[in-house]
């Protein structure tokens, strides 16, 4: 089962990455890591740690609070 809170925040993750007009590789390489690990975080298959999460915050130049807020 999908825990809600892992949904909220890749949710959150994947429409500020569009909303920048950045696909997943590209938002991969700005975090150093794979199209495959965010496509997880955004699907909520994978668990991101705090770490992760702020690299992707200053990536998509948002604050982490608006990658964690419930919708």
């Amino acid at each position: 089962m999908i825990n809600e809170r892992l949904k909220t925040l890749g949710l959150n993750i994947k429409f500020a990455r569009m909303k920048k007009g950045m696909s997943q590789e590209e938002l991969a390489e700005r975090v150093d890591t794979s199209r495959i690990t965010i496509s997880f975080i955004e699907t909520a298959r994978q668990n991101p740690t705090i770490l992760k999460v702020i690299d992707i915050a200053k990536a998509l130049d948002v604050d982490i609070n608006e990658l964690t807020k419930s919708v």
